[in-house]
C-alpha cells in the first residue's frame, strides 16, 4: 500500500515540475507558495510548529499564525523552485542571487584550504553547496534520501547533477564518508540544524538538543577552520548568500564548547528571518 502512495505521490509531483517549467520561474515560486501555505497543514500539524516556536523567548504568540503561513509556503517555493535549479547551476538565473564575503571563498581557494562550511535548513538552502561549488571549492555535502524511493530517484539526480558532485547519504556510514572526503582534500557542506542519534545534548535556545559533533570532532583532529554560510530570501524570487569570515578554534578546546559556539551561530541566524526555517522540525525532541 506504501508503495503505491509513494507512486501516486511521485506521480503527480512529477505533473507539477511540468507546470512549473512551463509556466517560468516567477510564476512557479509565487504557485509553490500557495501550494504550501493551503495544503502543507494537511501533510505537517500547525500546532508542531506553534509547538516549537514556543520553545524560544523570541516570538509574540499573535504571530504564530502568520509565521506559521510563511514557513509553509517557504516550503512550497523551495518544492516550486526544484526544477529551475539547472538554470541556477548554468547562470541563467544568475540575476536573482547575490553572494556576500566572495573574498573568503576566493582565499579557501588561493590557499587551497580544506574547511567545513556550516549552516541550516533556511531558504532556498539547496542553493547554497551549489553556489560553493560553482565557485571552485571542491566540496562534499551530507543528504538525508527522501522516504519515497521514486521521488528519491529523481531528487538524487537533481542533486548530483546541478547542485554538488558529491553527495554523501545521512547515517554512520556517511559521516565516515564524509571524514574520509575530508581528509583526502574535499571540504564538506554540513546542515547543523537537525536532531542526530550519533551527536550529544548541546544548549540550543537555552534548551538541550541532540547535535551533530561532526565539526568539533574535525576540527580536534585536523585543526581545521569553520565558515558559517546563511541564505536569505528576499523580494520573494531573490536570494543573497552570506559567507562569513572563517572561524578558528584552539585544538585543546572540548568538542562539546565548538558545538555550543556552533549552536549559538545557527541560533542568529534563524532569527534573522525567522519564519525561514524548518519550524516543523522538533529540534528538541529526545
Amino acid at each position: 500500500m506504501k508503495n503505491i502512495i509513494y507512486l501516486i505521490e511521485y506521480i503527480i509531483i512529477k505533473f507539477l515540475f511540468s507546470i512549473f517549467s512551463i509556466i517560468g520561474y516567477k510564476n512557479s515560486s509565487n504557485f509553490g507558495f500557495i501550494i504550501g501555505k493551503y495544503l502543507g497543514p494537511l501533510f505537517r500539524s500547525k500546532l508542531e510548529i506553534f509547538n516549537n516556536l514556543k520553545q524560544i523567548d523570541y516570538v509574540n504568540n499573535n504571530d504564530l499564525n502568520k509565521i506559521s503561513q510563511n514557513v509553509f509556503g517557504n516550503y512550497g517555493r523551495i518544492f516550486a523552485e526544484y526544477i529551475f535549479l539547472e538554470d541556477f547551476r548554468n547562470g541563467k538565473l544568475n540575476e536573482f542571487i547575490s553572494i556576500k564575503g566572495k573574498e573568503y571563498l576566493e582565499e579557501i581557494i588561493k590557499k587551497n584550504k580544506k574547511v567545513v562550511f556550516i549552516s541550516g535548513h533556511f531558504n532556498n538552502f539547496e542553493l547554497m553547496a551549489m553556489q560553493l561549488e560553482k565557485a571552485g571549492i571542491n566540496l562534499a555535502a551530507i543528504y538525508r534520501p527522501l522516504n519515497n524511493k521514486y521521488l528519491n530517484n529523481t531528487m538524487e539526480h537533481i542533486r548530483k547533477k546541478y547542485i554538488c558532485k558529491k553527495q554523501i547519504k545521512k547515517g554512520r556510514s556517511g559521516s565516515r564518508e564524509l571524514i574520509k572526503n575530508f581528509h583526502d582534500g574535499s571540504s564538506i557542506a554540513l546542515m547543523i540544524d537537525q536532531r542526530v542519534r550519533e551527536g550529544i545534548e548541546s544548549p540550543f535556545f537555552n534548551k538541550l538538543a541532540p547535535t551533530t559533533t561532526i565539526p568539533a570532532q574535525l576540527v580536534k583532529k585536523y585543526g581545521c577552520e569553520i565558515v558559517p554560510i546563511y541564505i536569505e530570501r528576499k523580494n520573494k524570487f531573490f536570494f543573497e548568500m552570506s559567507i562569513s569570515k572563517s572561524l578558528t578554534f584552539d585544538k585543546n578546546d572540548t568538542v562539546a564548547n565548538i558545538t555550543l559556539k556552533l549552536n549559538q551561530i545557527l541560533e542568529e541566524m534563524i532569527l534573522r528571518n525567522i519564519d525561514q526555517w524548518i519550524w516543523t522540525h522538533n529540534r528538541w525532541k529526545k
